[in-house]
C-alpha cells in the first residue's frame, strides 16, 4: 500500500512539473486564460490576425446616459458687436502693414459662450454677460444647424439673459430641483470652452450658498470643482439624471483657465427670471431706497448696539420710500413683511420680493427700542 501511495504521488508531481512547463513555453496548448476567453479573434485589412473586445457595457460609475440626456439642450451662442462705422481706408492691405493684426476701431467684435434650450418652443437660457450689448446673435444646436436670435430678455443683476430662436420641436433640459443638491454632489458642467466644441466635464459640489463675491446683485452661487473655462458661460451644471441644476455664470482664476473654482446660478433662481422675463419682458423687483451693512461684533462694541448680528440701514436714499416713511441711518433692520431679517443678502432678497406699489410694515431696532414702520415699495431701478 505505501508503494502505491509513493508511486501516485510521483505521477501526480511529475504531471504537475509538465504542465507548469508547457504553460510556460505553449500557453496556447492549453487556451487562454479565463479573461481572455471574452476576447473575440479579427483580423485587419492587412489580414494580420488581432484580438477585438466585444461590444462593452457602460463601465460602473460612467454617466453616458446623463450625459446624453442633456447635451441635445446645449448650444453654442455666437454674438458680434460693431464698435461704430471705421475709415475704408483703415481696410485698404498696404496700410494694415503698419497695423499688423490689431483690430482697428469700428471692425466688428465676436465672442462666443453657451446657453441652455430650457423649452421645446426655441427659449434659451444664457449669461447677461454673453449676449450683453450684442448685435448680432447666433445659436448652433447640438446637431450642428446655425440659427439666429433674438433677445427676449436681460437681468444684469442675477447675470442671466432669455434668447429665443426661429425653431420649434427642439430637446429641452429637464429642470431639476437645487434644493436637494448638497456638498459632495457629482455634477457635470457642459459648454463649449474656448470654442473647440460641446464638452462635458466631471466634478462635485463643492458648497452652496456663496454670495459676497461682488460677482452679480443677487447671488447665491452653487460652487463646483467641474472644469468650467472660457466659452462656458451660459451653459449647464447637470446632475447624474442629466437634469438641470444651475447656469454656469463664473469662475475664480488669475490666469483665466479652470482652477477648480466655478459659480452657477441656481436652476431655482434661472427657472424665476425665466418666468418673469417671458410674461414682462424683465424682472420687477422690489426697492425701498436704503444701504445696508452687517452687523459685526466689532461694529456692535463701537458703536453700543444691543445686537451682535443683523443689519443694520448704513444710508438712505432722498425722498425715497424708506425716507418719507421715517427710516433712519443707525436703524436695524428685524423683519421685512414679518418675515425675520438676517444679513444683508437677506434684506436684499427680502425687499426684492415686494410687489411694487403695494406696502410693507418692517420692524427696525431704533435707540434700543422697537418700531414699526409701514413703507410704499418702489420699482427697484435697473442698473445702468
Amino acid at each position: 500500500m505505501r508503494r502505491l501511495w509513493l508511486l501516485f504521488a510521483q505521477v501526480v508531481t511529475v504531471a504537475l512539473a509538465l504542465y507548469f512547463v508547457a504553460a510556460a513555453l505553449r500557453p496556447g496548448w492549453l487556451g487562454p486564460p479565463l479573461p481572455a476567453r471574452r476576447i473575440e479573434a479579427g483580423k485587419l485589412a492587412s489580414d494580420v490576425p488581432v484580438l477585438q473586445a466585444p461590444a462593452a457595457q457602460p463601465a460602473p460609475g460612467s454617466y453616458r446616459e446623463a450625459a446624453a440626456r442633456a447635451m441635445p439642450a446645449v448650444v453654442n451662442i455666437l454674438t458680434s458687436k460693431n464698435l461704430g462705422r471705421a475709415h475704408p481706408l483703415l481696410r485698404d492691405p498696404f496700410l494694415r502693414r503698419f497695423f499688423g493684426d490689431r483690430l482697428p476701431p469700428g471692425e466688428p467684435q465676436s465672442s462666443l459662450g453657451s446657453g441652455v434650450i430650457v423649452s421645446p418652443d426655441g427659449y434659451i437660457l444664457t449669461n447677461n454677460h454673453v449676449i450683453e450689448g450684442a448685435d448680432q446673435i447666433e445659436v448652433v444646436l447640438a446637431d450642428g444647424r446655425k440659427w439666429p436670435a433674438r433677445l427676449v430678455g436681460s437681468d444684469p443683476e442675477t447675470d442671466l439673459a432669455v434668447i429665443r430662436i426661429g425653431v420649434r420641436k427642439l430637446p429641452a433640459i429637464v429642470l431639476g430641483n437645487d434644493d436637494a443638491v448638497r456638498v459632495g454632489d457629482v455634477v457635470l458642467a457642459i459648454g463649449n470652452p474656448f470654442g473647440v466644441g460641446q464638452t462635458v466635464t466631471l466634478g462635485i459640489v463643492s458648497a452652496l450658498g456663496r454670495n459676497n463675491l461682488h460677482i452679480n446683485q443677487f447671488e447665491n452661487f452653487i460652487q463646483t470643482d467641474a472644469a468650467i473655462n472660457f466659452g462656458n458661460s451660459g451653459g449647464a451644471l447637470v446632475d447624474t439624471n442629466g437634469n438641470l441644476l444651475g447656469i454656469n455664470s463664473a469662475i475664480y482664476s488669475q490666469s483665466g483657465g479652470s482652477v477648480g473654482i466655478g459659480f452657477a446660478i441656481p436652476v431655482t433662481t434661472a427657472k424665476a427670471v425665466l418666468e418673469a422675463i417671458i410674461r414682462d419682458g424683465a424682472v420687477v423687483r422690489g426697492w425701498i431706497g436704503i444701504e445696508t451693512q452687517d452687523i459685526t461684533p466689532e461694529l456692535a462694541d463701537s458703536f453700543g448696539l444691543a445686537q451682535q448680528s443683523g443689519t443694520i440701514i448704513a444710508g438712505v436714499v432722498r425722498n425715497g420710500p424708506a425716507d418719507r416713511a421715517g427710516l433712519r441711518p443707525g436703524d436695524i433692520v428685524l423683519t421685512v413683511a414679518g418675515k425675520q431679517v438676517g444679513g444683508t443678502v437677506d434684506t436684499l432678497k427680502l425687499i426684492a420680493q415686494l410687489e411694487p406699489g403695494g406696502k410693507a410694515t418692517m420692524t427696525v431696532m431704533r435707540k434700543n427700542r422697537r418700531a414699526t414702520v409701514d413703507v410704499t415699495v418702489g420699482k427697484r431701478p435697473r442698473p445702468q
